[in-house]
């Protein structure tokens, strides 16, 4: 079950950098016209690497304190998750509305660079951590075999 936790933790991280990398690209990283702060953003993506980090770790020397603490670095991870989509929710329903309208742009003419998010990468990142949450922590209970 471990081993299943890695991957489904690898996979979300993909969905993870291509959405960082496409905010990124958009000129999030300087707070300008986004919903998404900064410190939020790049605070998930750092936690969410340690997080992998200790689990491969945990997978490799079999030293559950570090299964339990890879376990917990998921908690604000999965926090600050829930917490960007909210944020990124009414971008995209505008996205819908302003493009049936002609337009594209916020309020100051500015075009959110989370509005170009695939809804397909945003709705399976946000089902693979879930996914990832519950095989880590049926992995840490012992469910399942290790």
């Amino acid at each position: 079950m471990g081993i299943a936790a890695l991957i489904a933790w690898i996979l979300t991280a993909g969905g993870g950098f291509f959405m960082l990398a496409k905010w990124v690209a958009g000129g999030g990283h300087r707070g300008e016209h986004t919903k998404l702060p900064p410190a939020m953003v790049f605070g998930h993506f750092l936690l969410a690497a340690a997080g992998l980090v200790l689990w491969i770790i945990y997978l490799a020397v079999d030293n559950d304190p570090i299964g339990w603490i890879a376990l917990i670095v998921l908690a604000p991870v999965a926090i600050l998750g829930l917490v960007m989509f909210a944020r990124w929710l009414p971008t995209y329903r505008s996205s819908h509305a302003t493009i049936s309208a002609g337009g594209g742009s916020d309020a100051s003419g500015q075009t959110p660079p989370e509005r170009s998010f695939p809804v397909a990468i945003v709705g399976g990142h946000g089902v693979l951590a879930v996914v990832t949450v519950i095989l880590v922590l049926l992995t840490m209970l012992g469910v399942g075999g290790s």
